[in-house]
């Protein structure tokens, strides 16, 4: 028996009268010596197993097999001597419960009718037979409360704001199946995804989280402190530098799924905490790492869906199948203004074109922003199908090598799909004088009030100057993968994203 109390009256008589009604209710179980919420119920399997084992009857068939199951009480109806309930499983997978005068007695009856609500979580003891409606079923011997709901279920007719789904997880799980499918899908692709890997002779490894200074991408960090070490920490915004110290130490083909964390917006497509996956292979350029791109959406496609060709939340259809485009940034632009756009065109027409578009930027926005601003705004919002947009602009990226025939360009692609950035791919820069070069430039940029610039890292220089093989290098967001495989955007790929207090 629990020593729990009950709350002050005062407190019970401020809340709505369903929650108030399911205290008094509460309170009941506690004083017939019961527990509303026991260490242990009679369990013996689960109710999916029940429902595939017991797959074959057919209507009115009994099976001679008692079992022990638990789940939400979802629906309920109270009949004179007999009453149903309908249990459900955390996978969504619900059972009949069947509760009869003849079976379990008009003590356990009454206090069923008296105490239970739909929301509750129970658990019953009984035979699985079908009914006369060849419904599967438990006929139940005994029920025990496994958790009191205090707190009515939200109305199944009328559906959760995506507010409420991504504030509200636990009952969105609860009362949605394309919640629960989702919370399953994750670690369904990670699962592909670490296959994937292993068949390629990868190794999975783990980089620190808190690091003494930010780099690998351009993001404005979240800053902490050591008490300990008495200094200060930024939260990782990508493990790339040390990926890259792996590669040079000789893990040639290396990849971490990791936390990062970018102190900037979030929006459909954007989260200040999200999952990444980054990986390099040496002796690779950043063709053979868009096409390995490609092979690991592809098969966590078909881990998950069995197809490349699948239905999307909303309705729609992805085609995933076969090669994928490839356009580049300089042609593209100069294709969709009308006019030709190099790495040596003067930075003044490229302000015009962003002014003479409406385009808002930063008055200090180098050459390549606003190159790269002008194909935001004109291009890659129509890349509906799998595209890699290749070339992008040097200046732009600090850690990728000078393509080796287009002067003023990168060997780096970011993948579009659906408009929205899947991920990105190099050829990594790995000449440490170049290296440092472009460090001290994006040092320059920082001084200057470019918070997202990256920070001269001497122990990565150092790392480099042991001589790193030539090597491709992949970021790809998990979250965005998950939007690719289901249509949805951030927030619901996320299982608890990060939102403002209410």
């Amino acid at each position: 028996m629990t020593t729990d109390q009950n709350p002050a009256a005062e407190e019970v008589d401020d809340l709505p009268e369903q929650m108030q009604v399911r205290h008094e209710k509460r309170a009941a179980i506690l004083a017939n010596g019961q527990d509303a919420y026991p260490v242990r119920v009679p369990v013996t399997t689960t109710i999916p197993a029940v429902r595939e084992k017991y797959a074959h009857l057919v209507a009115e068939q009994e099976s001679g097999d008692t079992v022990g199951v638990a789940g939400r009480v979802m629906f309920m109806r109270n009949t004179g001597k007999l009453c149903f309930a309908q249990l459900q499983a955390g996978t969504g997978e619900t059972i009949q419960a069947m509760l009869s005068f003849d079976r379990i007695g008009e003590e356990q009856l009454d206090a069923w009718k008296s105490l239970v609500d739909i929301g509750d979580v129970v658990a019953v003891v009984g035979e699985v037979i079908s009914s006369k409606r060849g419904e599967l079923s438990v006929m139940t011997d005994s029920w025990h409360m496994a958790a009191k709901a205090l707190r009515p279920l939200p109305n199944p007719h009328k559906p959760l704001s995506e507010e409420t789904r991504v504030r509200q997880r636990y009952a969105d799980l609860i009362m949605r199946d394309t919640a629960r499918t989702v919370a399953r899908l994750r670690p369904a692709t990670m699962s592909s995804l670490r296959a994937s890997f292993a068949k390629r002779d990868y190794i999975e490894v783990e980089t620190p989280m808190l690091q003494t200074m930010h780099g690998g991408a351009a993001a404005r960090p979240f800053v902490t402190a050591s008490n300990a070490f008495d200094m200060q920490l930024f939260l990782r915004i990508a493990p790339e530098l040390f990926l890259k110290r792996c590669v040079v130490g000789g893990i040639e083909r290396v990849f971490e799924i990791n936390r990062n964390f970018r102190n900037e917006g979030a929006d459909s497509t954007h989260s200040p905490e999200f999952a990444m996956l980054e990986f390099y292979q040496a002796y690779a350029d950043y063709t053979d790492m868009a096409t390995l791109t490609r092979e690991l959406i592809q098969e966590a496609a078909l881990a998950v869906h069995g197809t490349l060709n699948y239905e999307l939340v909303d309705g729609g259809t992805r085609d995933l199948s076969g090669e994928w485009d490839q356009i580049s940034v300089f042609p593209s632009v100069s294709k969709a203004i009308g006019k030709e756009i190099t790495p040596e065109t003067p930075i003044e027409e490229l302000r015009k074109l962003c002014a003479d578009a409406g385009i808002t930027h930063d008055p200090k926005a180098i050459h390549g922003k606003l190159v790269e601003e002008l194909l935001e705004h004109y291009v890659v919002e129509h890349l509906k199908n799998p595209t890699f947009v290749m070339d992008y602009p040097v200046d732009t990226s600090p850690l990728v090598r000078e393509h080796r025939t287009q002067k003023g360009t990168a060997e780096k692609w970011d993948l579009y799909i659906d408009g929205y950035e899947a991920g990105t791919g190099y050829s990594e820069l790995v000449d440490p004088v170049i290296q440092r070069e472009r460090l001290i430039e994006q040092s320059s940029l920082k001084a200057g009030g470019d918070a997202e610039a990256m920070q001269l890292d001497e122990d990565f220089l150092r790392a480099l100057e042991y001589g790193m093989p030539p090597t491709g290098g992949v970021g790809m967001g998990i979250d965005r993968l998950l939007m690719t495989l289901t249509g949805l955007n951030i927030r619901e790929t996320i299982l608890f994203p990060l939102v403002k207090p209410e």
